[in-house]
């Protein structure tokens, strides 16, 4: 696929920003951040450089998964503000050139949504069948899949004599997209947002829409109750037929861009989704290099990713997307995973330089780079030393699944340091005074506790900050063609410690060359790659770091990004 001789679309030279709203900038003092609190800090955004805001759930909601449980999807929650707020965000952020994207939660409600409330009431009720109820089978659930917080995804609901299926908490029950009338419901509200102007969805696991209608068990590892739903649930037999749908329904009528979250969710598979051909949507976020540092406790273990593993997985989805005519989400972090500086950098003495390193590998690749929330600013891990200090769901039910297994409390604790979802969620440090200046009352989560030594304040003070840098780094983006369009090339897939590869055009080649060690690495450029000369267009390393004699020596955690003619 020769991208360079297609139209690009304006979401492929766009970068995204995701904003936590709780955790963003709070207006009114009640410790939440709130859509008035954003619209506050668009200047901010602005000067950063990046193109669309990315918001998690804003809608109504009991707050037990922080918002992806939606009661009303047509209301703001009140925590977070009102629609007038909203409309005023929106409007805001256009006149300062920034898009709006939004969450779409679609593969599960609330159980307070009304049609919920209405299905569990009673099997003739119209709203029973918008959601997935099985009889018991020999007197237990209809399969063995465990939710994704722990437990079973069944819940029994006595009255009705039926169990309900909920893929996460009990709390969200899943949709039944089998049901077209579901499907509309879905349409409708989508068109409700997108005609005040909104400019995309994020699709919420959208990969789980369709299920298996034999609903098989899953298979059991690491001796736990139950087993997996991904083999029943996930790119289920109908999932390319309603995102079809969806886009004929629904998309194809505005100039939105799409990104669907999809876990377990192959390279080859996610050409089903995004190319352009096939009408569904532009793009997926995967999780592969998200499970590389999993291991005997799964998420929640203590390992270190391995680089050519790194290497090797970015690299695969590269060239599937390029020869493919799909198109990348390019991440290291979101709202439920660690921060990127502690989990493939370094958060200790070369915190800045690595949190550098890690943008110059990101967006230089092929595809739409997210950023997620103070990640411009290298943000770190949140070291709390009390369960008690944190509040996500997932992380409480590790704790006390680790506990039951007799786990040490240190291990414990040193795996929700690395993994729990709370580390993504800590406010936003705008600066070193109370509480960080993200509210004047008592924030719902606990800051970072070295949010007086990481903070925006700080960055904008120091033009050598990571905030700086990221600036230089979209600024690249949106000025060379080749980052765009450009084929990419990995050239030492078994270096452990050098990710070097090529962005090649019709008329320019990058070269990006990044150390993920502490030590000082050299790197030999292959003989290959012959150019002329080259020019140095952004590096971490404080001298400028010339070409000599195809080498390249970099410092602990350097990496240098030029253009080779």
């Amino acid at each position: 696929m020769m991208m360079m001789n297609k139209k690009i679309k304006w979401w492929q030279k766009s970068v995204v920003y995701q904003v936590y709203p709780k955790s963003f900038n709070d207006s009114n003092g009640d410790g939440i951040g709130d859509i008035p609190g954003i619209q506050q800090k668009l200047p901010y955004l602005k000067k950063l450089g990046v193109d669309v805001i990315w918001l998690n759930p804003i809608y109504q909601s009991p707050q037990v998964d922080n918002g992806y449980d939606i009661s009303n999807y047509r209301a703001v929650d009140p925590e977070l503000g009102t629609m007038a707020e909203f409309e005023s965000l929106l409007t805001a952020a256009h006149t300062q050139g920034l898009k709006i994207i939004l969450d779409l939660v679609v593969n599960h409600t609330s159980d307070q949504h009304p049609w919920f409330k209405a299905a569990e009431q009673s099997k003739s009720d119209p709203h029973h069948d918008y959601y997935i109820w099985k009889d018991p089978v020999d007197g237990h659930e209809p399969n063995n899949w465990g939710s994704s917080f722990g437990g079973s995804t069944w819940t029994y609901n006595q009255a009705l004599g039926q169990y309900y299926l909920h893929l996460f908490a009990k709390q969200q029950p899943d949709l039944n997209w089998e049901n077209p009338k579901v499907r509309q419901e879905v349409y409708d509200l989508m068109r409700f947002w997108l005609d005040k102007g909104i400019d995309g969805f994020r699709m919420d696991v959208i990969s789980l829409i369709s299920k298996d209608p034999k609903y098989p068990d899953g298979p059991v590892i690491q001796n736990k109750k139950y087993g997996s739903y991904y083999a029943g649930a996930a790119n289920g037999p109908k999932v390319h037929e309603y995102l079809h749908e969806m886009y004929q329904q629904v998309l194809r009528k505005y100039d939105i861009m799409t990104v669907g979250e999809t876990p377990h969710t192959n390279a080859d598979e996610a050409v089903l989704y995004t190319k352009a051909s096939r009408q569904e949507l532009n793009m997926v976020f995967h999780f592969d290099h998200m499970h590389l540092d999993y291991g005997k406790y799964g998420k929640f273990s203590d390992n270190r990713f391995k680089l050519p593993d790194l290497k090797a997985v970015l690299s695969r989805w590269q060239t599937k997307m390029y020869d493919h005519d799909g198109w990348n989400s390019l991440y290291w972090s979101n709202h439920d995973q660690a921060r990127p500086v502690t989990r493939f950098g370094n958060d200790g003495p070369f915190r800045e330089k690595s949190a550098k390193m890690l943008g110059v590998v990101l967006h230089m690749l092929q595809g739409t780079p997210y950023i997620y929330q103070g990640e411009e600013i290298g943000m770190t891990n949140a070291d709390f030393k009390h369960i008690e200090d944190y509040q996500d769901i997932e992380t409480h039910n590790i704790y006390h699944e680790f506990k039951q297994k007799g786990l040490a409390d240190d291990f414990i604790m040193r795996s929700i340091y690395l993994k729990s979802r709370d580390n993504a969620r800590t406010p936003m440090p705008w600066n070193a005074h109370q509480n960080a200046g993200f509210t004047t009352g008592q924030p719902w989560l606990k800051l970072n506790p070295n949010y007086t030594a990481v903070n925006v304040a700080k960055a904008l003070a120091d033009q050598q900050s990571v905030f700086y840098f990221y600036q230089r780094l979209i600024a690249l983006r949106h000025q060379y063609a080749v980052i765009t369009t450009g084929k990419y090339d990995l050239l030492n897939p078994d270096d452990p410690n050098i990710y070097a590869y090529t962005r090649s055009g019709d008329q320019q080649t990058l070269l990006v060359v990044a150390n993920f060690s502490a030590q000082p690495q050299t790197y030999q450029i292959p003989a290959k790659l012959s150019f002329k000369d080259s020019k140095q267009l952004l590096s971490n390393e404080t001298s400028p770091k010339q070409i000599e004699q195809q080498q390249i020596a970099l410092g602990a955690y350097g990496a240098v990004i030029y253009l080779l003619n």
